[in-house]
């Protein structure tokens, strides 16, 4: 009989190869799950998670609460539906989630809060530093509940790092003194932390000094950790009790998911410490890539794994570039107008850094060494 277990030999050398002919810098979506990871996902116990009766599955929540200092945690298969479960359980039909404009739960998970849950989205602006200004906030969130034309607000949700300011994390003191803003009036916090250790890392501080002020937190298994798939909702048991009935009215009843979640439990224990070296490179990127006439770090030097970046080049536009550099072997994306991303992962050592900086060069015309 063959298993899973014997074939890993076989998928090993095929899934390593897949990236050996080009950088991938579009996202750390592109990782790949370690041999760890497919050792344990082939050996896990497995059970009927939706009856709870997955052990693999209840491991991997119970370690993804104690990591953020929550009661409970709850598998979904992705961030998404991961935000959306939290928006859910936090906020009634008609009432109001207060959400940053450039926050990825508003701008790319397809309304899923409004057409699902009933729920008005309030998009206040994001400032350059990812952050929402308080005094938005407090506006946003005092209103006369008992006027019946209002939506009231629920919940508010913020996001880090934030991803289309930069990939910056938001600062503690600033998650404390929203905290305490929102409390004041009843309201809710959501953290969108889908890279969340990336955070904390960048931070230098635990992923629970990052998590602490927030009642519900995700945090996404398949970007930077490296899991093939999933994220974990944590907060207070009542929630996620909530979260979990939203999740199976959602489709995302898993049965045998602790294939999915033995790599969780790696991604977990292995994984988060070496976001470090990704962020390294990622600052080795942007020294390479700014050392280019033309280019323009944007908003500066990263501060996790993202670098933005905008050229100014009349032989091109961000989109020829874009493909001028696939066809080299070099993957990168286009998030905000005219301004490229590029993401460091564990697919990406410093060769490549040194590759992606090269070939930008000889595209603009200019030779750029890293050091």
């Amino acid at each position: 009989m063959t298993t899973f277990a014997d074939d890993l030999a076989t998928l090993r050398p095929e899934t390593a190869s897949t990236q050996d002919t080009y950088v991938e810098l579009r996202s750390d979506t592109f990782t790949l799950p370690t041999p760890t990871m497919l050792e344990a996902a082939a050996r896990a116990p497995l059970g009927d998670d939706v009856y709870g009766e997955d052990p693999t599955v209840d491991r991997l929540e119970q370690l993804a609460a104690e990591l953020l200092g929550k009661q409970a945690g709850c598998l979904m298969p992705s961030g998404t539906m991961a935000n959306l479960t939290a928006l859910l359980a936090h906020c009634p039909r008609g009432g109001k989630a207060i959400v940053g404009h450039e926050s990825d739960v508003y701008v790319y998970e397809a309304g899923g809060a409004s057409l699902c849950g009933g729920i008005v989205y309030d998009p206040l602006p994001n400032l350059p530093d990812g952050t929402i200004d308080p005094a938005a906030i407090a506006e946003a969130c005092a209103v006369d509940r008992s006027d019946p034309q209002i939506a009231p607000p629920a919940v508010l949700s913020l996001e880090t790092p934030q991803n289309r300011c930069g990939g910056l994390p938001l600062q503690l003191d600033y998650l404390s003194e929203v905290s305490r803003l929102i409390r004041s009036h009843g309201i809710a916090l959501h953290l969108d932390g889908a890279r969340l250790f990336n955070a904390a890392v960048a931070l230098g501080v635990s992923a629970a000094e990052v998590a602490k002020h927030a009642d519900t937190v995700q945090i996404c298994l398949s970007k930077g950790l490296c899991a093939p798939i999933g994220s974990v909702l944590v907060g207070d048991r009542v929630t996620i009790a909530a979260a979990r009935r939203m999740r199976k009215m959602l489709g995302g009843g898993m049965r045998q998911a602790g294939m999915i979640a033995a790599c969780g439990i790696v991604a977990l224990t292995d994984m988060t410490e070496r976001l470090a070296e990704d962020h390294a490179r990622a600052a080795r990127l942007a020294r390479g890539l700014s050392r280019i006439p033309g280019v323009r770090l944007d908003p500066g030097p990263p501060l996790t794994n993202m670098v933005f970046f905008k050229v100014r080049d009349d032989r091109y536009t961000t989109r020829t570039l874009i493909e001028a550099a696939r066809r080299r072997g070099i993957r990168v994306e286009e998030l905000g107008t005219d301004r490229i991303r590029a993401v460091t992962h564990a697919g990406v050592d410093d060769d490549a850094v040194d590759r992606a900086v090269s070939v930008f060069g000889d595209l603009l015309g200019h030779d750029a060494m890293v050091r």
